[in-house]
């Protein structure tokens, strides 16, 4: 079968470095990336920090500059959004009305932010912030306003809360589960985040139950199930996200909780493939199945995208790794901590800095380090290798961290 066109659809991360991977593999036949985005492919991280405090913009995020596509013969389609793939034809219909053949196709859509589905959801001043758009209408709202609501208490909604308290707004952060990033970190770090966002000024409600968003012509307040009215001329809302599949599905391709790969990032239609966020893998770090949204995932993931297309396929199997930075606190993970049943704390929490190591059964499965670079860099290789130091030896000061490499 020849190999002369590639489509992405797509124009994120994982989007980008498919073609990117795909130029550095020698691949020499035509790469174009449809995206539904004005923008050229950027990095999202920034969204939520230094551009909402204006420390970057527009230009600054982007993965390339703009000449990196002409320069490596790929043909970037902005502002078309795929409407349908043709199988069997091997054809993708826009929105345009373009119609684009493939030999070898790849699915890295992303996801969308979870509506919250509640009264007042869609007043003006409801915001969610997932795109360059959806951080430029914040970014602006929030310069005009003073109170300021997030509902949700996970990565996003922390990093925008500290980003707001920094910039002197009335920050409240409603958080429904027991405590903040509950299904990513341990409780060691959720108290210290707790502690750290309260000593900035931001007001943590957990076991947060709304009844409803209140305003007229704006958001104006949210309501508890508890009668507590909170007053606020703003609100985020950061309650998760769903992966785009629709257009896999409509594909006939199978998907559940994501577009299902194999190990390889190829889908049930052997000449398409798939990467990032929308993507449901096998992780060998998850035991099983597992969709992860974070840019580790996207890059490396697409890497093995592009290697099936090229015809050297290798296996996917990275160890998962994130970070998250809330006003001057720097959290950093790596592994998947399901079934932890140990914790073994290394550093001080007084300090603001320290790590946190997760066993399950005497297995090392997972560490979260906060402002401790060398420890989550040690991290990153005792989960890649497999390697189980003691925790009695872990939570020893005295012994150097990287010395448990050796075993």
């Amino acid at each position: 079968m020849s190999l002369d066109r590639v489509v992405i659809i797509g124009a994120g991360q994982a989007g980008f470095q498919v073609a990117a991977s795909l130029r550095q593999g020698g691949y020499e036949g035509s790469v174009t990336i449809v995206g539904d985005e004005n923008n050229i492919p950027y990095q999202r991280p920034p969204l939520s920090k230094a551009y909402l405090k204006h420390l970057a913009d527009e230009t600054s995020i982007q993965l390339r500059p703009d000449n990196f596509y002409a320069d490596n013969r790929i043909e970037l389609i902005k502002g078309d959004k795929v409407e349908r793939i043709d199988r069997a034809a091997k054809v993708i219909v826009t929105a345009s009305g373009r119609e684009l053949g493939y030999d070898k196709l790849a699915i890295t859509t992303g996801t969308r932010p979870r509506p919250l589905d509640l009264p007042g959801a869609n007043l003006p001043g409801v915001h969610a912030l997932r795109s360059f758009l959806h951080a430029a209408d914040l970014r602006d709202d929030i310069q005009q306003r003073q109170s300021i609501v997030i509902i949700g208490g996970g990565f996003i909604g922390l990093e925008v809360a500290a980003c707001a308290a920094g910039l002197g707004k009335t920050v409240t952060v409603l958080e429904y589960a027991p405590r903040l990033m509950g299904r990513a970190v341990s409780t060691v770090s959720s108290d210290f985040f707790k502690a750290y966002h309260e000593s900035i000024g931001v007001r943590i409600i957990t076991d947060a139950r709304i009844e409803r968003i209140d305003g007229v012509a704006r958001a104006t307040s949210v309501s508890l199930q508890n009668g507590q009215q909170i007053q606020c001329d703003l609100i985020l809302v950061g309650v998760g996200a769903l992966p785009n599949v629709e257009l896999a599905e409509h594909a006939g391709l199978d998907c559940d909780n994501g577009i299902l790969v194999d190990e390889f990032a190829v889908t049930s239609d052997a000449d398409i493939v798939s990467a990032g966020d929308c993507t449901n893998h096998p992780n060998p770090f998850a035991n099983g199945r597992f969709r992860l949204e974070s840019v580790q995932n996207a890059i490396d993931q697409a890497k093995v995208a592009a290697a099936s297309i090229l015809g050297t396929a290798c296996a996917y199997r990275a160890a998962p790794w994130f970070w998250s930075d809330q006003g001057d606190i720097k959290l950093q993970t790596v592994g998947l901590p399901l079934g932890t049943d140990e914790l073994v704390v290394r550093g001080s929490p007084d300090e603001k800095k320290f790590s946190v190591f997760h066993y399950r059964e005497g297995k090392l499965i997972a560490v979260e380090s906060i402002n401790s670079a060398g420890d989550h860099m040690v991290a990153r290789k005792l989960i890649t290798t497999g390697a189980s130091p003691a925790p009695v030896r872990v939570c020893d000061s005295t012994v150097e961290l990287k010395s448990l490499l050796a075993g």
